[in-house]
């Protein structure tokens, strides 16, 4: 679309973001059959069509409908709406069919990419200041793709064929099996002031001062994983909790998710690659209390988040915290296993780049790592654009997960970025690392 007003060069970047957010979620989805599309493969995921559907109907709600200065609509209607109709449900809605729903997408996009090209970023509107709503949207399709990822890897019938942009490297560090490195304690700065690109969820910044501590190197990785498996980790009553005993005793799960056994060892599968387990590689697809009683028998525990926060943030020399671990440059595909298109995780050592002042290697990419803590607001939050967000879900039921995967977008992780899940789930591109008491 050719715009007959003049558009700033910040304009024209959140223009070009868009457009480029929207050709990778049309990307992901290319391979997949029509049946495939409005298919609930998995009780937990959404048909994938709801999900662009949804997408969409996202951005028209905050990209033309709330742009004035007055949060009008925080619920878009109908089938879209996820309070309202809620995963369990969506196989049971009436869905337009591809081209539908394609076009759907571009008429609604149309209209809001002429409402950014119209923004003032600078004005009083805290809305449109900055370009918040913007990366709000762009951040939640980027979310989406994620989403639509955990789908694919869960899809019934014919495997999804990956559209692949490139394979990941070889490790080049070697980081020796349950390596720590230690915090010595102190005062730290946690969470962001920034509020255009950060969700209200990572604010504010905050100080306080925390204790000494000790975090593993690097994730843990499947060979140690196969250690605990094969010492009967998942049958020993001592290593788990009460909770995760009880959900171990109904699941009856004896692996990771996607892992299978065979006549010649254990394999893994990854969208349509079904290959040995890479003892290398970080542990995937574990819930929370898969995580937690590995750490138990390591004799550690899982890191609470701030101590995930300072291993992957705080450079002690100058005395603050860094966006990324490898300090404020923007992440990309070569300084960290992101941005979708290697559709695996890589053996840990393989980004020489992403190792944190502190010492620690892979924070950011390959697996959401688990924390002990529950999800909440740090001191001083104020929910939003919107409460739905993130304060809805505040409380004891969900634990919070730091990194970012494979899966994850560059525009959606830093330091600070907070997701959250049911400890029960596996579903996601889930790993930890683990942490112990000085």
């Amino acid at each position: 679309m050719a715009y007959s007003i003049a558009t700033s060069p910040r304009i024209s970047t959140l223009l070009e973001a868009l457009t480029e957010a929207r050709a990778r979620t049309l990307r992901l989805v290319a391979p997949v059959t029509d049946h495939d599309l409005v298919l609930q493969h998995d009780e937990l995921m959404s048909p994938i069509i709801w999900d662009l559907g949804h997408i969409a109907h996202f951005e028209e709600l905050w990209l033309t409908r709330n742009l004035d200065g007055e949060i009008r609509f925080v619920e878009m209607p109908g089938m879209y709406n996820p309070f309202e109709y809620p995963r369990r449900t969506r196989s049971q809605l009436e869905y337009p069919d591809r081209q539908g729903c394609v076009a759907m997408m571009a008429d609604i996009r149309e209209r809001a990419l002429a409402s950014v090209a119209a923004l003032d970023l600078g004005t009083g509107n805290p809305l449109t200041r900055d370009g918040l709503v913007v990366y709000l949207v762009l951040q939640h399709e980027y979310q989406h793709g994620e989403t639509i990822l955990q789908t694919l890897q869960l899809k019934q019938g014919e495997r999804y064929r990956a559209p692949r942009g490139w394979e990941v490297p070889e490790p080049v560090t070697t980081i020796p099996a349950g390596a720590m490195v230690r915090f010595d304690g102190g005062e730290v700065t946690i969470g962001t002031d920034d509020v255009a690109q950060s969700y209200d969820n990572e604010r504010p910044r905050h100080r306080l001062t925390v204790p000494a501590f000790r975090i593993d190197t690097a994730p843990v990785r499947n060979a140690d994983y196969l250690e605990f498996m094969n010492d009967r980790g998942y049958t020993r009553r001592e290593l788990w909790s009460d909770a995760g005993w009880a959900w171990q005793s109904e699941a009856h799960v004896d692996a990771p998710r996607h892992w299978q056994r065979t006549a010649d060892g254990w394999t893994e599968r990854y969208m349509d690659r079904t290959r040995p387990i890479d003892p290398r590689r970080p542990v995937c697809h574990v819930c929370f209390h898969e995580a937690e009683a590995f750490a138990r028998w390591a004799g550690k525990r899982l890191p609470t988040e701030i101590e995930w926060e300072v291993a992957a943030s705080w450079d002690g020399t100058i005395g603050r915290a860094m966006q990324f671990p490898w300090g404020d440059e923007p992440a990309t595909p070569e300084h960290a296993n992101i941005e979708q298109l290697a559709f695996d995780t890589a053996p840990v050592g393989a980004y020489p780049r992403n190792v944190s002042p502190l010492g620690c290697h892979g924070m950011i990419g390959d697996v959401w790592e688990w924390t002990s803590s529950d999800f909440a607001g740090h001191p001083g939050f104020r929910a939003f654009p919107y409460h739905e967000y993130s304060e809805a879900f505040f409380g004891s039921e969900y634990k919070v997960l730091r990194g970012g995967s494979w899966a994850t977008r560059p525009g959606a992780i830093r330091n600070t970025f907070r997701n959250w899940d049911y400890p029960i789930r596996r579903q996601i591109f889930s790993g930890f690392r683990c942490a112990a008491d000085v």
